[in-house]
């Protein structure tokens, strides 16, 4: 990963990294053999260093953790979710195609 910004997050440490943090967090549900996936990796990236400070962003490989995939009903990658005081609050399934939609997505619950 390029951007500091941007942190790993596993099956033993969602609950922490995501449930239980004060701001708003983009999660990028992935895998390494995903094409979709490593397309939009820049634009997350770039939302992530652009929203530094308002919002968190972590990514979560589902072949390594396939526990919260499962939870929250992940069927397809990429999917992104954004969580609010521990609940899911917003969600982008596939290719959005562009950073502006990814930051929209997030950006509302900032």
């Amino acid at each position: 990963m390029a951007s500091d910004n941007v942190t790993n997050t596993t099956d033993g440490s969602f609950s922490s990294d995501v449930l239980e943090s004060a701001a708003p967090v983009l999660v990028d549900f992935w895998a390494t053999w995903c094409g979709p996936c490593k397309a939009i990796a820049p634009h997350v990236e770039a939302v992530a260093d652009e929203l530094a400070g308002k919002a968190k962003v972590v990514k979560m490989d589902i072949d390594s953790n396939p526990q919260t995939p499962a939870k929250y009903g992940i069927r397809s990658i990429p999917t992104l979710l954004v969580f609010k005081g521990g609940e899911v609050v917003d969600q982008l399934v596939g290719n959005p195609g562009s950073k502006s939609k990814i930051a929209d997505l997030l950006s509302r619950h900032v």
